[in-house]
């Protein structure tokens, strides 16, 4: 009896030895292909942000951007053209290998998008661009439907860690979107494997970087304190359902009134361009990094985050391309650093609490978003992290940017019955009743 033991052990690590070496190999190659193609469109956005900043003329442009655009995804990109939205449908509903053009295209969109003073992020793109690079692998290894979604998986894991340069992050945040409020550990080795092989190629070619931020002073941790990052937390939440609302809105308004697709970036573009020669600043436009970074040092103008919520919902509504993350980071920061007119926490702890629970409430992955507070600001805000991320998270309810997330576990008892669904399938039930 012992022998076969033994010998059922061995075989059982032999297995695990084998799925080991397996993983490594191909998460080497997503890793390599994905982080030297995050380093590269780091560069290339770094530079469309500078160009623009120093020739602020070419935003007057931003509606040809925009029909280049439409043009571009209504000819060439219609099976790619939901984006993120399509990476989780092919998890959960396996069809076909995801086009490689996927990448190319996104690439190109985010990059007219910021060059011509759209506002959107980043992080959709480099997910887009690791989901398709890694899903070529599928028909090359010839792999079942169970190792495609674990290396859709660590595409995606590969994507997000690249372009952030957090791992960590990056690999939880792989197993947290696909099923909100169920962590896919049957992935977690790949997807740990893959971040770091892609974060390590995007700093390998030393062509970008990534900002760095500091939250220089932290509250006691007392029953007290603890009771105000929770009131902070809900208001990041119920900002995360603001923004995923208002997301959603533009993009059926646009559709609703505008028929034809191309057109849609194009009265987007006039309508922005046209709005930011009266507001005269460019603080909105792209990324808002300068801006995120004056959060946690200085006061803020107490509507900057209202008006990034509404500009970036509304340039993605119209068709432009990016990602919504980075954007997050803003709008949260800012709110963060109005908090303290009420809420008696330093400014930078409240700045750096907001930059990712807003994330978190919007993306329904609280955990990612709290090892992405770790990694980025350090150890001694983790708590405060965590109860704003975790607060945040439920209370922006069964919403979010990714509309084809599953609900694995509901958040709230009385929605249970939600459970299965995708985020619009929910929001149309809730709708009928």
């Amino acid at each position: 009896m012992t022998k076969i033991k033994q010998f059922f052990f061995s075989f059982q690590q032999s297995f695990s030895l084998l799925f080991l070496f397996k993983w490594i190999f191909i998460c080497l190659l997503v890793g390599a292909l994905t982080g030297s193609a995050s380093a590269i469109f780091l560069w290339t956005l770094e530079w469309a942000t500078t160009y623009r900043e120093t020739n602020i003329w070419i935003v007057w442009l931003l509606p040809i951007a925009g029909l280049i655009i439409g043009l571009s995804y209504h000819y060439f990109g219609k099976s790619v053209v939901k984006g993120n939205n399509m990476l989780l449908e092919e998890y959960h509903s396996p069809k076909k290998v995801i086009s490689l053009k996927m990448a190319p295209l996104v690439f190109l969109g985010t990059i007219l998008t910021h060059l011509f003073g759209g506002s959107a992020g980043r992080e959709g793109t480099a997910v887009q661009i690791g989901g398709a690079i890694a899903d070529q692998f599928t028909k090359l290894f010839r792999l079942s439907n169970l190792d495609r979604k674990i290396l859709l998986i660590a595409g995606i894991s590969a994507g997000f860690s690249s372009v952030f340069g957090t791992p960590l992050a990056g690999a939880i945040f792989a197993l947290e979107v696909m099923v909100i409020g169920r962590v896919k550990f049957d992935a977690i080795l790949p997807s740990f494997l893959a971040a770091v092989f892609a974060n390590y190629f995007c700093d390998f070619w030393q062509i970008s970087h990534h900002t760095h931020y500091t939250i220089s002073t932290i509250a006691e941790l007392t029953p007290v304190t603890v009771l105000w990052a929770l009131l902070a937390g809900i208001i990041f939440g119920l900002t995360s359902m603001l923004f995923s609302k208002s997301t959603h809105f533009w993009g059926k308004t646009f559709k609703k009134l505008i028929k034809y697709p191309p057109l849609r970036p194009v009265i987007g573009g006039i309508i922005l361009a046209i709005t930011w020669y009266f507001i005269g600043t460019t603080k909105y436009m792209g990324l808002g990094v300068p801006t995120i970074v004056d959060a946690f040092d200085i006061n803020l103008n107490s509507y900057d985050f209202i008006l990034k919520l509404l500009f970036t919902s509304f340039t993605l509504g119209a068709g432009f391309k990016g990602g919504e993350v980075t954007p997050l980071f803003f709008i949260g920061a800012t709110l963060g650093n109005v908090l303290i007119w009420f809420i008696p926490l330093p400014m930078p702890l409240l700045a750096g609490m907001g930059f990712v629970a807003v994330f978190a409430g919007a993306t329904n992955t609280p955990i990612a978003c709290t090892i992405m507070g770790i990694e980025l600001f350090g150890i001694e805000s983790g708590v405060f992290i965590a109860l704003a991320c975790t607060s945040a998270y439920l209370f922006s309810g069964h919403s979010g940017i990714y509309s084809s997330q599953i609900i694995g576990s509901s958040k709230h008892l009385f929605h249970k019955k939600e459970e299965g669904l995708t985020l619009t399938d929910a929001d149309n039930l809730r709708n009928k009743n």
